[in-house]
């Protein structure tokens, strides 16, 4: 059996569907990602998105701002290109953005029905009511390296590292919502340790390298990393992956685990938008 999840064979699947769903359409979907200032990570990742959706057929346009521009006129530029921009399905905010632009305001200047990584209050509304057309990107990543590997998450102690609107808020419902029982940390969480020992299914959504290591876990624990961390200009996760590779029944690697799921699902995500308005 093995144990070490491959990102890349889930990604390649979903993205082989996207592209047979694309194909169909009768007219060409465009993704359309709002990047302000120059985070060098930022950038990688919307490499890859671009990749993806080339991949798909789908186009793929960047609106770049610079970093000083103001919470109003950014809103407003959100709002005017989906004025314009007629087939636009997909619309994202490259996060994080620079402070003090990180608010609601900016991202619900999307539309919610082509708000592909699910961050308006709109469908974070749904998510809660699970009336969701569509979830967000890496929370349902996670639930498809679950759906991988067999696994039913009705009644298993299931802990969440970190409590972001990325990643660990959306995840929790999505969880509860089937069943599992979900215990969330956050900063001010205390014994950490005691509370993962505990865990049969750890999810950590941090950005800290090392944050988990091995004497905080028991054996056989299932770990899905989705944190991303930078050190010496290499990636890692929030777990410390070779001591803990020693312990999991099942475990995520960083790069190559959630990552690319995550890009596949923002194209599936469109796909379903795309759909939905061809209808």
């Amino acid at each position: 059996m093995e144990k070490i999840i491959n990102g890349k064979k889930i990604s390649s699947d979903i993205l082989e569907e996207v592209k047979i769903g694309i194909n169909k359409l009768e007219f060409k979907p465009k993704l359309a990602v709002i990047f302000v200032g120059d985070d060098k990570p930022s950038q990688t990742y919307v490499r890859r998105k671009q990749e993806a959706a080339n991949y798909a057929g789908i186009d793929f346009e960047i609106y770049s701002f610079p970093t000083n521009i103001e919470k109003e006129k950014l809103v407003k530029n959100i709002k005017d290109i989906q004025k314009k921009e007629k087939n636009i399905r997909g619309m994202i905010v490259q996060l994080p953005l620079p402070e003090p632009l990180f608010t609601p305001e900016v991202l619900d200047a999307v539309n919610p029905d082509i708000d592909v990584d699910c961050l308006t209050n709109t469908n974070i509304g749904k998510l809660v009511m699970k009336t969701a057309d569509f979830t967000p990107p890496t929370p349902q990543a996670v639930l498809e390296i679950f759906k991988s590997i067999n696994l039913d998450v009705k009644g298993k102690n299931i802990t969440i590292v970190g409590a972001g609107a990325l990643v660990g808020k959306p995840l929790s419902i999505m969880l509860l919502n089937k069943q599992a029982t979900v215990t969330t940390c956050n900063e001010h969480t205390r014994d950490l340790k005691k509370i993962l020992k505990k865990s049969d299914i750890i999810v950590s959504a941090v950005g800290k390298k090392d944050l988990i290591r091995k004497n905080m876990l028991k054996k056989n624990v299932i770990i899905i990393d989705t944190g991303i961390a930078f050190a010496n200009n290499k990636m890692y996760g929030d777990v410390n992956f070779e001591e803990a590779v020693k312990k999991a029944s099942y475990i995520t690697p960083t790069p190559g685990g959630v990552g690319p799921i995550t890009v596949s699902l923002l194209m599936k995500n469109l796909l379903s938008c795309a759909q939905k308005k061809y209808e």
